[in-house]
């Protein structure tokens, strides 16, 4: 197969390829375990100089993300590279995409990057899918301002750009609170979206190769808080089987359409139209894995750090099995902290329960809002795995779900 990274030593080399990777967050971690794992060395390019992924990782280049001394050093090393966040500069990306394989490629994370091009792209997407995104208009100037469709209020104000984890966001009710809302984020470009009756909330992973083949993982049922994730649950009848089918589907057109290469997040909404499953609309895209698969570790015999580790070093994709149902806890810093006074979570109690996996991230820092981890309990069935997974939540002090 052309353009194959092979693992293990190279023929002509005395030592194993290795894959580059832009972050040195909690994604980046576990991409440079599961390249490791593959027989990958790892080089994390990162200025945090105690980074999670750097920490572990082969060789860790401490510097910005644009320095042209760290760049010019990670192309030394690496053979292909690829990102664990969005909002690495693009054209970074693109630098490197002239010199070695990079996936996903600069092109897609612009359009990731920016929500004016994510819902163009999401539009053109349903054109193949039949799913769409949520009514919405941009806004870039006062005249886009006076232009806005009653039938979009209420809504959602978003900043096109660098919005993450419910940052950069506001709820708005009239044409005054959408005005001063707008004001508030400083006046940058925004898209407003009308706001719908919520369902739930679910997302899919695909992974994509150069040669257009693809493969998912099970669709995710998501419950956020506050903007973040806080549970994903994974197993047979969390979902209506055509809702799922449907995001599957839907999910394989974004990519398609972007000709992304790479692991791929993208998240949907289920509205309430009034039908028995609710309608799905598209929300939002990740040109990265995503917190909501963190659960392929310990439930799927291909997690999706593996298939982000396939997609880069060209090796072939196969459909990842889930051998187990899964619930995920988020485990943020808040954790760490009771009534202003630092605390140990009770790792013991929450360890003596059966089918529990803690997976702690190695930051230093427990601050509130801040992925310091993640839980994930497997059983056999979505009955056993929630039941547990309500008592880990509860020896933990986190809020029950539905």
């Amino acid at each position: 197969m052309a353009g194959v990274i092979l693992p293990g030593p190279l023929a002509n080399s005395s030592r194993p390829a290795t894959l580059g990777v832009l972050g040195g967050g909690q994604l980046g971690r576990m991409f440079v375990h599961a390249a490791q794992a593959m027989g990958y060395q790892a080089a994390v390019l990162d200025p945090d100089p105690v980074s999670p992924a750097g920490k572990v990782a082969d060789v860790h280049i401490a510097t910005a993300y644009d320095d042209e001394q760290g760049l010019a050093q990670l192309l030394q090393r690496c053979e292909a590279v690829t990102t664990e966040f969005e909002n690495v500069p693009a054209e970074v990306l693109a630098t490197l995409g002239a010199h070695r394989p990079v996936a996903p490629g600069a092109a897609a994370v612009a359009v990731a990057q920016d929500r004016r091009a994510e819902k163009a792209h999401f539009a053109a997407s349903a054109r193949l899918s039949g799913v769409g995104p949520a009514p919405h208009a941009v806004i870039e100037s006062e005249a886009d301002l006076a232009r806005v469709p009653q039938a979009l209020l209420p809504g959602i104000l978003k900043s096109a750009r660098l919005g993450y984890d419910g940052k950069g966001q506001r709820r708005v009710a009239s044409r005054d609170e959408l005005a001063a809302a707008w004001a508030q984020l400083g006046g940058v470009p925004c898209v407003l979206e009308r706001q719908l009756g919520l369902r739930d909330e679910l997302s899919v992973i695909v992974a994509r190769g150069a040669d257009g083949a693809m493969v998912t993982l099970p669709v995710q049922r998501n419950v956020h808080r506050h903007g973040i994730l806080a549970v994903t649950e994974v197993f047979e009848g969390v979902l209506p089987v055509r809702l799922a089918q449907q995001a599957r589907d839907a999910t394989m057109a974004v990519a398609a359409e972007l000709d992304y290469v790479g692991v791929l997040c993208v998240e949907f909404f289920v509205i309430d139209d009034g039908s028995a499953d609710g309608a799905l609309v598209v929300n939002e895209m990740a040109p990265r894995p995503h917190n909501s698969g963190h659960y392929s570790i310990d439930a799927c015999d291909v997690s999706q750090f593996e298939l982000q580790v396939r997609t880069l070093a060209g090796l072939p994709l196969t459909s990842p099995r889930a051998h187990s149902a899964a619930v995920m806890l988020n485990l943020l810093g808040d954790l760490w902290w009771r009534s202003g006074n630092p605390t140990t979570p009770d790792w013991a109690g929450v360890l003596a329960l059966p089918g529990v996996h803690l997976h702690l991230y190695g930051k230093l820092d427990a601050r509130p809002g801040r992925k310091m981890g993640h839980l994930t309990v497997t059983a056999a069935d979505g009955h056993e795995a929630r039941r547990v997974a309500w008592e880990a939540a509860a020896r933990l002090g986190l809020a029950p779900w539905r």
